[in-house]
């Protein structure tokens, strides 16, 4: 529609987003201001949000780093410029993706921030001792089911706190979680948190129920956990941790011990393979190291 402005394309972009994909309104939001900022960058150019070259979507990546944008922010605005365009393609709105071949930021080299095994082990070990003491009440149940479970299944804050009891197939080690945009995965848990998990449901959480809700983590007074509260508790099993520290902490573990980086991404919910990359380093890492034990001419010469 050559008559549709800036502003119309981008609303109606939103909307599809909100409708058609359930993204959620903050991160909505978030498209729409890089959306508007890569207008204005067009704008000064003479140029039409509809109708960029792929020098001027490169020439936005090289403004943004000049201007002292990070190179995680500048990729996630790049996968919102991908995200737009496709939907242009798709729709038939355009003939060519301003956007393809764009080298995405080098965005693996800021790793998350993790805890290392003992620092978990430790979070994990003090949750465990306070659960299986003989007068352990459904608080302390709870959270160490809480503490396994994020760490077990790398889940996000708004995951946990959305399950419910009918989720869970413990005698498999598994559980549904319905993660961005609704879309739903299957984790693994391990035997500790579903140890964790059994213990919890079996002798905490009938104490917590005090009305009839089919969500599995509770509060004091049997409503649903909210996310801040979860924040709060894994504060306070270590000064230093978040809840996403732990998630980041679950996939970091895992590709150093050579997990691959799409069996982490289908665990972790990721959409594209791109937002995994940040943990390209450490797979390569690992690779390293076993090319340096297992190929016939990567050892040292013994003296």
């Amino acid at each position: 529609m050559a008559g549709t402005s800036n502003t119309e394309l981008i609303c109606e972009y939103l909307t599809y987003l909100r409708v058609e994909k359930g993204l959620r309104p903050l991160s909505c939001a978030a498209y729409g201001r890089d959306l508007l900022q890569f207008t204005e960058f067009l704008e000064a150019q003479q140029a039409r949000l509809q109708e960029p070259t792929q020098a001027q979507a490169a020439g936005f990546l090289e403004h943004l780093a000049k201007h002292g944008v990070d190179s995680r922010s500048a990729a996630r605005k790049l996968s919102c410029l991908r995200g737009f365009y496709r939907w242009l393609l798709l729709d038939k709105r355009i003939h060519r993706d301003p956007t393809l071949n764009l080298e995405s930021p080098a965005t693996w080299k800021v790793l998350p921030k993790s805890l290392a095994v003992t620092e978990v082990d430790s979070m994990l070990e003090r949750a465990g001792v306070s659960a299986n003491h003989p007068q352990a009440d459904a608080f302390a149940l709870r959270d160490s089911a809480i503490l396994e479970l994020l760490y077990a299944a790398g889940l996000r804050v708004s995951e946990l706190v959305g399950l419910n009891v009918a989720d869970l197939s413990l005698d498999a080690g598994r559980a549904l979680v319905r993660g961005k945009g609704d879309k739903e995965r299957i984790v693994p848990l391990g035997r500790a948190a579903v140890a964790a998990l059994e213990m919890y449901i079996r002798n905490g959480r009938p104490v917590l129920a005090k009305e009839a809700t089919g969500r599995l983590f509770l509060s004091e007074r049997g409503r649903p956990l909210s996310r801040q509260w979860v924040w709060h508790l894994v504060k306070q099993a270590d000064r230093g941790a978040s809840p996403h520290m732990l998630r980041h902490s679950c996939a970091t573990h895992m590709v150093e011990r050579g997990a691959d980086l799409r069996t982490v991404q289908t665990l972790l919910g990721h959409a594209d393979i791109a937002t995994t990359q940040v943990y390209t380093h450490l797979a390569l890492g690992r690779l390293r190291e076993v090319h340096r034990m297992h190929h016939p001419r990567a050892k040292r010469a013994e003296p």
